[in-house]
């Protein structure tokens, strides 16, 4: 069961991603190709420029923050930052593979952003801020470091029923008695999902020209038990709960997991599994 301490909840979430980072690093590629709507809506929202200053808070591989470190050229800055230190590492490493110079990196928790007020031109946050214990002490900081008329951009998860690529799995475990439901009221991928709710988070700390648009995206496999491979590698929840079962309770998982996928199977095996995501644009 999950900590109800604030602090005990950071504590266990920092140690749950330094874990997964390595299926990050892993599968970058994938998690680059099936983002890429949401990592163009977000970037296209900044309206960025040479020599603009860009944070981007809760990384991870950093593919996004790179595509924004290509338009500040020439005399830009990207500030690729994560809270988890394996995570900075597979960034580094694909900032290196890519050839992206003008990035420095830095370990930055989204609720107290270690950076001066007024010192970046544009911020942005994909899958992160929903994850956290207060997302909106971290919708106010960055708006803190947001110079006069910078912009930043947000994605979170829409709502459970329009992804069943992330509910599949995690509800396959509690049917079979692995697990609980998620707590709607904690820190998790479907925290902001309801309507109005991120557009409400962003207003509050006082962002302007808020807007919220769903973004839709999928993620495709060769055959099903690939999908099932990568939420192991890359889900920090499933893959705890996972790791825990002896191999006859993990073989039920899979089977169960299996059964709840084939609306999505083609005839010939491949599977897309359907996702949409929030995209929010706000200016200071």
């Amino acid at each position: 069961m999950a900590s109800s301490d604030p602090d005990q909840q950071r504590s266990d979430t920092r140690e749950a991603w330094e874990r997964a980072a390595a299926g990050w690093g892993k599968r970058a590629d994938r998690i680059r190709d099936w983002g890429m709507p949401v990592s163009v809506a977000m970037v296209d929202a900044l309206g960025l420029h040479p020599g603009q200053r860009v944070l981007e808070l809760a990384g991870g591989p950093g593919d996004t923050g790179f595509m924004a470190a290509e338009l500040v050229r020439p005399g830009g800055t990207l500030i690729s930052s994560d809270g988890a230190d394996a995570m900075l590492d597979v960034a580094r490493a694909r900032a290196a593979e890519l050839g992206i110079d003008n990035v420095e990196f830095k370990q930055l928790e989204l609720e107290w952003i270690d950076l001066e007020t007024a010192s970046v031109d544009a911020v942005l946050v994909r899958w992160g801020i929903m994850l956290i214990v207060d997302p909106a002490a971290a919708a106010q900081e960055i708006r803190r470091i947001l110079r006069p008329g910078g912009r930043a951009a947000f994605a979170v998860w829409d709502k459970p029923e329009h992804n069943p690529w992330a509910v599949i799995p995690g509800r396959a475990m509690v049917q079979l008695g692995h697990g609980e439901p998620p707590d709607p009221t904690a820190p998790g991928m479907f925290a902001l999902a309801d309507d109005g709710r991120l557009a409400e988070l962003l207003e509050g700390a006082g962002f302007e020209d808020v807007v919220v648009s769903p973004v839709a995206l999928a993620r495709h496999y060769d055959e099903l038990p690939r999908f099932i491979d990568e939420t192991i590698d890359m889900s920090p929840l499933f893959s705890a709960a996972y790791q825990e079962l002896s191999p006859d309770e993990q073989a039920a998982a899979v089977d169960a997991i299996t059964a709840a996928a084939q609306p999505y199977v083609a005839d010939d095996g491949t599977v897309t599994l359907p996702g949409s995501s929030l995209v929010a644009s706000a200016g200071a």
